[in-house]
């Protein structure tokens, strides 16, 4: 599938790897539009990149409503999420525990009901931000594995909907797997796990093999949308070394 103009919709667009994904899209003639809550951050991409922007936090649900309801985008990728708190089991309070399930699950929750109860037009796809974490965990950041593999699910259960609805409507979950330094959430984590066992943060990351800095996850992605071998499968893994992999085929 060809991505000129094709109207897409980035939550989280504004840095990190929604920020690598935006001028990729760019890049294929997409008319983007990033939704993110910092309006400066907004207004350089938009500058930049020439692309709209919607100053929004993407866990408000009226929000999610309005913006599909206005755009009214081919594809969406859910990409948003809070930085996790690191720290060990034994560290943590539950307010730092939690904060991936009350922004990265909350706001996926808000986003997929509106796609299928607005709903969005046969033949949309919906990208749901995961994680390797969600495979593997990830013992220093409290519920972000499992907000992550929560995230998996929602994009499987909003499928069955979909088909009982009779839609049209793909949910796929992505998940770069391995940590990305130059990104919030990766420079915390890589942050984190490398003083643990007293090495740098590079030499960390450096286990994951070839790296994946923003713009190459971003390549990633758009290979996903366009190669119609991808088309039909529910989740993708993402890394610098095997490109993109099926880690599950269709069905709900």
């Amino acid at each position: 599938m060809s991505l000129k103009d094709k109207k897409i919709v980035v939550t989280g667009g504004s840095r990190g790897l929604g920020l690598g994904l935006v001028e990729a899209l760019v890049g294929q003639g997409a008319e983007v539009t990033v939704v993110a809550r910092g309006a400066e951050a907004l207004e350089a991409v938009g500058a930049r990149l020439g692309v709209a922007t919607i100053a929004a936090d993407v866990t408000d649900e009226d929000a999610a409503y309005r913006i599909l309801g206005e755009v009214r985008p081919d594809i969406v990728v859910l990409n948003a999420g809070a930085r996790p708190r690191m720290g060990r089991l034994d560290q943590l309070k539950w307010e730092d525990f939690s904060v991936a399930w009350e922004t990265d699950v909350k706001a996926g929750l808000y986003w997929l009901q509106a796609a299928l109860n607005l709903p969005l037009k046969p033949g949309s796809r919906v990208l749901v931000g995961s994680s390797g974490a969600a495979v593997t965990g990830s013992q220093m950041s409290g519920g972000y594995g499992g907000s992550k593999r929560m995230l998996w699910f929602m994009a499987k259960y909003a499928n069955g909907v979909a088909q009982e609805k009779g839609l049209g409507i793909r949910f796929q979950a992505i998940l770069p797997r391995q940590m990305i330094l130059g990104t919030g959430i990766g420079d915390a984590a890589a942050g984190a796990y490398a003083g643990s066992i007293g090495i740098t943060p590079e030499q960390f990351v450096a286990r994951f093999g070839a790296p994946m800095p923003p713009r190459a996850f971003g390549d990633r992605v758009v290979s996903l949308l366009e190669d119609p071998a991808y088309a039909e499968g529910v989740v993708f893994g993402l890394s610098g070394d095997a490109g993109v992999t099926i880690m599950e085929g269709t069905g709900p």
